[in-house]
């Protein structure tokens, strides 16, 4: 992961994305704890719903598909999250 972040961080700089779905806890550490170092200590669960950017571009986290494959009662929670970031997407258009 920490070998691939720097890579990470410069394709989000040159796509320029409307938003960011952070899938699993390992994603959205790579993408936040630089910037939110307090992210470290947090389960995903208390991550989901947070106000994040990177480089000025939201990051919505959500659950990794193995987690909801494991846990379907978790697939509310991650409609919610992709909801979300569809209205990011289309707010930032």
């Amino acid at each position: 992961l920490a070998q691939c972040a720097t890579f990470l961080r410069r394709e989000i700089a040159l796509t320029r994305p409307r938003v960011i779905l952070a899938m699993g806890r390992f994603a959205a550490l790579s993408l936040l704890a630089e910037d939110y170092p307090q992210v470290l200590q947090m389960p995903l669960g208390q991550l989901r719903g947070g106000e994040f950017q990177v480089n000025g571009i939201p990051v919505v986290v959500t659950y990794h598909p193995v987690k909801l494959l494991r846990a379907p009662l978790e697939k509310d929670n991650a409609w919610v999250d992709l909801c979300r970031a569809r209205k990011l997407v289309r707010g930032a258009a």
